[in-house]
């Protein structure tokens, strides 16, 4: 079976708060269909994987077997600048670390769009 992925259902976050006198809607592309909210209800429960990535680093397989309780590992980002939140992998906003009571939680700042442009 050959791998093919069909992104034209695709449906983007920054469009999910969009509402019409019939209730919310998904805005597609100018001369697609619009999509409601319940439509996709059949997907409401299909669980994703979300990552908050604070940053990168690449280290050579000799540093990483030095390291040890206490190590500091610098990342590719300066304290305060966004951080990424990808969903299954995919890049699609960028937020603020939070505090939740005692858990860590991001506050989304900034939308990734499908063309890969952002809105916020």
């Amino acid at each position: 079976m050959a791998d093919e992925t069909d992104n034209s259902g695709e449906v983007g976050l920054e469009n999910l708060n969009q509402q019409t006198s019939e209730g919310p809607e998904l805005a597609r592309k100018d001369n697609e269909t619009v999509r409601s909210a319940a439509e996709l209800e059949p997907v409401f429960d299909v669980p994703v994987t979300v990552q908050a990535v604070l940053g990168k680093s690449t280290l050579e397989v000799s540093h990483l077997l030095k390291l040890a309780p206490g190590a500091v590992v610098e990342l590719d980002r300066k304290v305060g600048e966004a951080i990424d939140i990808y969903v299954n992998n995919r890049l699609v906003a960028r937020g603020e670390v939070v505090l939740v009571e005692e858990h860590l939680g991001v506050t989304m700042t900034e939308i990734i769009k499908l063309d890969g442009s952002s809105g916020r």
